[in-house]
């Protein structure tokens, strides 16, 4: 599970679209970051 949030927090990164996870702004990892994005999240932790 962790290895598919990393793939999926990262993947923007990898393509050049933003710096962060958390910047990319339909990204999930903004939850991860205390924000709010567009999709209802369940946090693992």
């Amino acid at each position: 599970m962790e290895q598919k949030l990393e793939y999926l927090h990262n993947n923007p990164v990898m393509e050049g679209y933003v710096f962060e996870p958390h910047e990319y702004k339909y990204s999930i990892a903004i939850d991860y970051v205390g924000g709010k994005g567009f999709v209802n999240v369940v946090l693992i932790e």
